[in-house]
């Protein structure tokens, strides 16, 4: 666990701030995928997560592990991004950005391909779903799942079995 922070000035929240961001940006930006399928809806989602979680940063006591505060508040925002939501706007195709595809351009393409197809898949789940595979894809253990989602290790294992059936059928 990580020892309790106290109500810290602004620059040294600033200081944690880019430490975390450094540390989970880019999982952060993968979890606002999983939220925002527009890349311009998706780039404010990861802006009120980055302001949220400067704002809480006095409230972390250490009770769970820094990245477990980290993508709770994530998540928190995600939900609230979608109960403001309309209708989504763009396609799955604008979803992933290829980085470095490697010497084999035919390889790369079918690689992003394959990576849009469960990009779509995924954003078909049900929320419930799509956070457990969202976050078993970030590497997160069924504890620190549960820790997040307020749900327990049980129901995370029953999600994720789910939510692979759910998957295989749709791809």
């Amino acid at each position: 666990m990580n020892p309790p922070v106290p109500d810290v000035p602004h620059s040294d929240r600033d200081t944690w701030l880019e430490a975390v961001l450094e540390a989970h940006g880019p999982a952060l930006g993968r979890l606002a995928a999983s939220y925002a399928r527009d890349l311009g809806e998706r780039e404010d989602l990861v802006q009120e997560i980055v302001v949220a979680i400067w704002k809480a940063l006095p409230r972390f006591r250490g009770e769970c592990s820094e990245r477990t505060f980290v993508f709770r508040i994530a998540h928190n925002r995600g939900i609230a991004h979608l109960a403001r939501r309309r209708v989504p706007t763009a396609s799955a195709a604008d979803e992933l950005e290829v980085q470095s595809p490697g010497p084999n351009p035919e390889q790369a393409l079918s690689k992003a391909q394959q990576g849009d197809r469960l990009l779509e898949a995924v954003h078909r789940l049900p929320l419930g779903y799509r956070q457990v595979v969202t976050l078993t894809l970030e590497g997160f253990g069924y504890a620190e799942i549960a820790d997040v989602l307020g749900i327990t290790e049980s129901n995370v294992g029953a999600r994720l079995t789910r939510a692979r059936q759910m998957l295989r059928q749709l791809l």
